[in-house]
This record gives structure tokens, C-alpha cells and sequence, in this order.
């Protein structure tokens, strides 16, 4: 079973591994140009929110799901299986947006709906070829090509609009419900464990912007800092688990683990780190043991930043530390969740080696179609 899992993250992760040079773009694009960004900070008079809004908003939006998307239903049926997943999750992305504007809870971008429905179009164009194959008179091959994958695109388009979106919108929603609701119960410590599995499943903005910034911007005004920036920001147990995979881990994720740390740790890209655990689904324990243990330190001494860090860098964190003793607490536990992180990481590959991603890919069955990975690095 614990193979079958593997196997099936690290399929999961081959969306995401070839498409990781247009997160860090978005990252640092995202990092430079958004209001709070590091050229906002400098002397140029720009228009930081409308380029947010006409560069950085689009790109999180409709390009990563769209990559996303493509890679997963060219897994399945190659360039064709892509094109009709990239279509289909236009759907996911209406059909969420709709369901956000009646009533549910944060604006997630859809990469979780992208993971279902690629695939699932890969499969339904890869069908639909083999049934025409035999069936396509001579010199009408362009014709038919063309037509049977643009209907399945209306199709496809309908599943995710009506179907798809509406769902991944309600998980959303209920992740964001559940920390929430642990916060208001006084187990804020707690509210790491559905954190960390929203963001692998990259629901992070849904729950940091939809739920904790709200509450944090409400407890700023109330003490000058706040404990929800951190809990989902926070870099340390990112560090920790990259680390680990440094140390003991091996093939492709040993090798891209030093620089997915800097681009984590300093660049405050944290989606280039969920990968490593949708690839060896266990290490969602040092996860939570690490982010545990870094909110024990902030509710212990009382920690707190001025405002949300964006992007969640260690360089955001200390342009947001509050004055007096307060900053002590916040690196102590962002240090805490790094060690933490880094031990229980190790622990639980000795325990549970991860096979090369190459191999996870492979044993299922669509390693012929991602022939780039094994070369690539980050």
C-alpha cells in the first residue's frame, strides 16, 4: 500500500516537476512586482497593484493550471491528451470562480482541479483515437482529429464548469472552514495538520489569504502583531524537509533539493517543496511535526509579524518583525520547524526511501511520455 501511494505521488509530482521553471517565474515575478514586493520598496513609482493585477493574478490563475493541466493529460495520450486537458481546465477554472462568487470561502488557483482533470481528458481523448482509428476513411484523417477533440473539448469544458470546479471550490472552502474553526478553539498549534495537506494540494492562498490574513489583520489591530501570518507562511519546516531530502534522499530529488532550498528559503517559493511530498506522501509527518513545533515556540513566547509576508521568504519575515522581544520568538520558531522538520525528514526516509520519481512514473505505466524528467534539475 505505502508503494502504491508513492507511486501514485510521484505522478501526481510529474505535473508539477516539469513545469517548476514557471513557478520560480511566477515566484519571482510575484516577488518583485506585487505591492509588498521588493521593488515597491525602492524609489519607482509604478503602478505595483495594476501590474498585479494584469501580470501576476493572470499567471496563477490560468497559466500554472493550464501547464499543469497540458503535462497531465500528455502523460496519458501525448500532445493531444495535453491540448484537450488544457482546454478542460478552463472549466474547472469558470466553474470555481462561479461557485467563489456565491458564497464560498477564498480564491484558490485551480491546481488541484488541474491534477484531476489533465489526466482525466488525457484518457477520454486517448479512448476516443483508438475507437476512430479503425473507423476514420482515408483523407479524412486532419477532419476527424480535429473535430472528435475539439467536441470532447465542449464536453470536457461542461464536466469541469458543472462538475469539477464546483468541488475543488467546496474542498477549498472546507479546508479553510476546519482552521478556522480549530483556531477559534484555542488548539492553534493544531491547525498545522490541515494546513500542511491543503498546501501540498496548493489550497495555500486559499487558506493564507481567504482565512488567516483576515484574522491576522484583525489582531494586528487589536496588539501590533499577529501569530495567523505565520502559520502557513512560515519557511522553516519547508527548509527542514528540503534538507532532509539533501541528506538522505536520492536520484532526482536528492540532486534538485539545494537549489529548491534557496529558491524556498530565501525566495519564499513554497510550492517548489510540495512536490517532495506528493512524490513520498509520508513526509507529510515531518510536516506537521515541524510546523507543530514552530507554533509551540510562537504561542509560547508570544510571537507575531506586523503584516502578511509576500512572498513567504526568511527576508519577509525579518522586513516584518515587530520591535522589541517579539523577534526572538519569531525566528527561535522558525528555527525550531527547520530542525524539527530536518529530523523527522530523515527519520522517515531511512524508514521509507523514496524511489527516484523517474521510477515512481515509470511503474505505472507513463514514463515513456515524460521523457525530460530524468535530466532535469531545478
Amino acid at each position: 500500500m505505502q508503494e502504491k501511494i508513492q507511486r501514485f505521488g510521484g505522478w501526481l509530482a510529474g505535473m508539477i516537476v516539469p513545469n517548476i521553471g514557471a513557478f520560480i517565474a511566477w515566484g519571482l515575478i510575484t516577488a518583485l512586482f506585487i505591492p509588498t514586493g521588493w521593488l515597491a520598496k525602492t524609489s519607482l513609482d509604478w503602478d505595483w497593484d495594476g501590474i498585479t493585477g494584469d501580470l501576476v493574478g493572470p499567471m496563477i490563475v490560468y497559466l500554472l493550471p493550464l501547464l499543469v493541466a497540458y503535462t497531465g493529460g500528455k502523460m496519458i495520450h501525448g500532445h493531444r491528451g495535453g491540448v484537450l486537458g488544457a482546454v478542460a481546465v478552463m472549466g474547472v477554472i469558470g466553474g470555481a470562480a462561479f461557485e467563489l462568487s456565491n458564497g464560498a470561502a477564498g480564491d484558490p488557483p485551480q491546481f488541484m482541479g488541474a491534477m484531476v482533470i489533465g489526466p482525466l481528458a488525457g484518457f477520454v481523448m486517448k479512448k476516443i483515437d483508438e475507437y476512430l482509428e479503425d473507423r476514420t476513411p482515408a483523407g479524412f484523417e486532419m477532419l476527424f482529429n480535429n473535430f472528435s477533440q475539439g467536441i470532447a473539448g465542449v464536453f470536457m469544458v461542461c464536466a469541469g464548469y458543472l462538475v469539477i470546479g464546483p468541488v475543488m471550490a467546496a474542498i477549498a472552502s472546507a479546508f479553510g472552514s476546519m482552521v478556522e474553526g480549530i483556531a477559534d478553539a484555542g488548539l492553534l498549534p493544531l491547525a498545522d495538520l490541515p494546513i500542511e495537506v491543503g498546501k501540498v494540494l496548493f489550497l495555500n492562498n486559499a487558506i493564507n489569504h481567504g482565512v488567516l490574513t483576515p484574522l491576522g489583520t484583525a489582531d494586528v489591530a487589536e496588539s501590533g502583531r499577529s501569530i495567523y501570518f505565520m502559520l502557513e507562511s512560515n519557511p522553516g519546516p519547508g527548509l527542514g524537509l528540503l534538507g532532509s531530502y539533501w541528506l538522505a534522499g536520492k536520484g532526482l530529488a536528492k540532486l534538485s533539493a539545494p537549489g529548491a532550498i534557496i529558491i524556498h528559503f530565501l525566495g519564499g517559493i513554497h510550492e517548489v517543496y510540495f512536490p517532495y511530498v506528493l512524490m513520498n506522501p509520508v513526509m507529510i509527518g515531518a510536516m506537521w511535526a515541524g510546523g507543530i513545533s514552530a507554533d509551540i515556540v510562537f504561542v509560547a513566547t508570544d510571537a507575531g509579524l506586523v503584516g502578511p509576508p509576500s512572498p513567504g521568504s526568511i527576508f519577509a519575515y525579518l522586513a516584518l518583525l515587530p520591535a522589541g522581544g517579539a523577534a526572538f520568538g519569531v525566528l527561535l520558531g522558525v528555527a525550531v520547524g527547520a530542525i524539527v522538520s530536518l529530523v523527522a525528514g530523515t527519520f522517515l526516509l531511512k524508514l521509507f526511501p523514496v524511489k527516484d520519481m523517474t521510477d515512481n512514473v515509470d511503474d505505472i505505466g507513463v514514463g515513456d511520455a515524460m521523457p525530460d524528467i530524468p535530466g532535469m534539475t531545478v
